[in-house]
C-alpha cells in the first residue's frame, strides 16, 4: 500500500445559519437568503474539493463535546436527524452519512500510542452534532465521501490555553501518521469560527441582513489581523499570535480544531487562500483553503516526534 496523502485543509465553519440560507431538502426550516458572501464562499470550496477528488473528508467539530478523550464515529453507516439546541428553528437537518471506521481506528490508535486517551463511537443510533453536519454539507452537500468524525474534548478549556494546544497538536500528529499508514487521500476540515462575540437576540427574520455585523470591532480586527497573516503563508507568526487571539477575540480556534488541522498537515508555511470572509449573529467566519496538493507538499512520511512544528 503506498503512503497516504493529505491534499488539503480547509477552515470550514459551522453556523447553522448556512444551511438554513441554502433550503436544502434535508433542513425543515425555509429561509429567504442571506449570508450570501459566506455562502458563496463555499462553492468556492466545494469546486475545489472536487478538483482534489479525496478518498475521505475528516472533521473536528467543537460541538461534539466528550469530556473524557478524544472519539472517533466508528459506525459504518449514521442517519437520523439533528437538531441546533441554539437554534431549533433554523436547524432540523436529516442526516445519513458514510464513515471511515477503518482510518477512524487508525486514528484512535495512533491517538493512543501517542499518549492520549481515545475511544470510538460506536453506537448505531448516534445523532451527529450541527457543527459536523453542518461543515459537511456546505462542503460537500452531495454527500458521496466518506467522513471521520472528531469529537471535540475540550482540553484547552479545562487546561491553560498552551496545554490544550499541546494536545491537539498530538492528535494531529496521530491522524497525520494514521493517514499515512492507510494509504488514504485525505482532506481536513477544521470546523471553527474565528472571534466568536455574538448578538444575544435574534431578529425577527433571522435573515435580515440590514441586521447582521460585527458584534464587536476588536473582534472583527483580529479576524482581518489573522487573516491576512494565513493569506501572505506567515504562519509562525499566527501561531505565535494564536493564545492572545483566543484570549482577546473569545476565539472559537480555542476548542483545538485548527491546531488539531495544521499539526496533521505538517504546519506549512503556506499561503491560505481565502474563499470569503462574513459574520453570522455577530461571529467572525472565513472559510480559507490550504492546498498542500498544489504546493506539492501532500506527501506523507514517517516523522519524528520533534520533525513538525508551527516554526
Amino acid at each position: 500500500m503506498s503512503n497516504g496523502e493529505i491534499v488539503a485543509g480547509f477552515l470550514a465553519p459551522h453556523p447553522p445559519h448556512l444551511v438554513y440560507a441554502e433550503n436544502p431538502p434535508q433542513n425543515e426550516p425555509r429561509a429567504e437568503g442571506g449570508w450570501e458572501q459566506l455562502r458563496w464562499a463555499y462553492e468556492q470550496a466545494r469546486a475545489s474539493l472536487d478538483a482534489l477528488k479525496p478518498d475521505v473528508l475528516l472533521v473536528h467539530s467543537p460541538h461534539w463535546i466528550t469530556q473524557v478523550g478524544h472519539h472517533f464515529l466508528g459506525v459504518p453507516h449514521l442517519s437520523g436527524k439533528s437538531v441546533d439546541p441554539i437554534f431549533p428553528n433554523l436547524f432540523r437537518y436529516r442526516f445519513e452519512l458514510d464513515i471511515d471506521v477503518d482510518l477512524a481506528q487508525a486514528c484512535c490508535d495512533e491517538g493512543r500510542k501517542l499518549g492520549l486517551v481515545t475511544k470510538m463511537m460506536r453506537n448505531p443510533n448516534f445523532r451527529v452534532d450541527y457543527g459536523t453536519i453542518t461543515t459537511l454539507h456546505m462542503v460537500r452537500p452531495q454527500w458521496d465521501i466518506p467522513v471521520v468524525g472528531i469529537s471535540a474534548n475540550n482540553t484547552p478549556y479545562h487546561l491553560n490555553t498552551k496545554e490544550g494546544q499541546g494536545e491537539m497538536d498530538l492528535l494531529g500528529r496521530a491522524t497525520r501518521e494514521a493517514i499515512r499508514k492507510t494509504g488514504r487521500r485525505a482532506v481536513l476540515l477544521a470546523s471553527n469560527t474565528l472571534s466568536h462575540w455574538h448578538f444575544h437576540e435574534e431578529p425577527s427574520l433571522p435573515e435580515d441582513m440590514s441586521k447582521e455585523h460585527p458584534e464587536r470591532y476588536d473582534g472583527y480586527k483580529w479576524d482581518v489581523r489573522m487573516i491576512d497573516l494565513m493569506r501572505k503563508g506567515q504562519m509562525k507568526e499566527v501561531f505565535e499570535l494564536l493564545p492572545q487571539f483566543i484570549d482577546e477575540a473569545f476565539a472559537e480556534v480555542k476548542s483545538g480544531a485548527f491546531t488539531w488541522m495544521h499539526a496533521a498537515m505538517g504546519y506549512p508555511q503556506l499561503a491560505g487562500k481565502l474563499h470569503g470572509y462574513g459574520t453570522v449573529i455577530g461571529t467572525g467566519n472565513a472559510v480559507i483553503e490550504w492546498n498542500l496538493e498544489e504546493a506539492g507538499l501532500s506527501s506523507l512520511e514517517p516523522v519524528t516526534q520533534r520533525s513538525l512544528s508551527p516554526a
